[in-house]
């Protein structure tokens, strides 16, 4: 009976990731394990960043993404997108919990919160599809 009990509580934290930390479950997903990141935003013409981001595999972060609707605008980096697990999107109070992410776009001014798992270690990058500039990029290492 134990045994069935033990994979009731697992299949519980495997399927609702994101209440775990609320069912007394610690961890990865534990309010104690996540850090804010600084605000990326997309301007026409402004930098998306202050700066390289550095993060640590394991750690769960949160991360907003702001527009101010001067332009069509968005922010690619399948290569970062693989190297973490995406827990929720939040856009407008409504969130998303997507099995992955390529890019994200917006098409007006607005605010968009990711929360994810830093997973593999790397060099990776977010940038603005179709740019070349250093300022529309930002540079992310997971250490």
């Amino acid at each position: 009976m134990r045994k069935f009990f033990v994979l009731g509580l697992t299949a519980i934290a495997l399927i609702l990731p994101a209440q775990a930390h609320e069912l007394g479950f610690a961890g990865l997903l534990s309010k104690s394990n996540k850090e804010e990141l600084p605000e990326l935003t997309l301007a026409s013409g402004k930098p998306v960043a202050e700066g390289p981001l550095v993060l640590k595999s394991g750690t769960l972060y949160e991360i907003e993404i702001t527009a101010d609707g001067s332009a069509e605008l968005g922010l690619e980096g399948p290569g970062f997108f693989r190297a973490i697990w995406v827990n929720e999107v939040v856009i407008n109070g409504l969130e998303v919990r997507p099995f992955g992410l390529e890019s994200v776009e917006f098409d007006q001014a607005g605010t968009m919160e990711i929360e994810f798992l830093a997973i593999k270690p790397g060099r990776y990058f977010l940038r603005q599809p179709g740019t070349t500039g250093e300022s529309q990029r930002v540079e992310i290492t997971i250490q």
